[in-house]
């Protein structure tokens, strides 16, 4: 299977560094870090030296070196790239709570080619991004709390996606 996940305003670095690590264990093939999620050094980088030493170490902390090993870049804007994605023929699929989501235990139909989109961790993904979606992929909780960390449901996505 052909993977991509696009992280999208992601706002803990601590996350950022776990989607990293877990993005490396199930075989990601590209993770790209949009909108305003914090993101290790990278070539022509303009943020101010301290500012991307000092998050690329914080990253690194739980990446523990995935962000060396997992291909990876920063774009400012998600959309151009579920475009590309789309005409390359991968199924764009949103990890999100809404209406009209499924159960991901309940999906069983597993594309060859998937983009799984990743959202910000209170507010989740924004409608603009769902509406370009496919699929809408929920997981279902049975515990008092209503949804979980982004870092452990990319994990689970991932797991439920690629281990059959």
């Amino acid at each position: 299977m052909k993977l991509v996940v696009i992280a999208h305003n992601i706002r803990s670095i601590y996350n950022v560094g776990s989607i990293f690590r877990t993005s490396d264990g199930f075989g990601v093939d590209h993770l790209y870090l949009t909108g305003y999620t914090p993101h290790p050094e990278i070539q022509h980088d303009t943020r101010p030296p301290h500012e991307r030493q000092r998050i690329t170490k914080q990253i690194h902390k739980t990446a523990l070196g995935a962000e060396h090993s997992l291909n990876f870049a920063y774009r400012q804007d998600p959309l151009p790239l579920l475009a590309r994605y789309r005409t390359l023929g991968y199924t764009l699929a949103a990890l999100e709570q809404a209406s009209k989501s499924i159960m991901l235990s309940d999906y069983k139909v597993i594309p060859s080619k998937l983009v799984l989109i990743l959202g910000e961790e209170v507010q989740g993904i924004s409608t603009h991004l769902l509406e370009r979606c496919d699929v809408t992929l929920e997981i279902p909780m049975v515990g008092k709390k209503e949804s979980f960390n982004v870092s452990v449901a990319t994990g689970i996505a991932l797991y439920a996606l690629t281990v059959h």
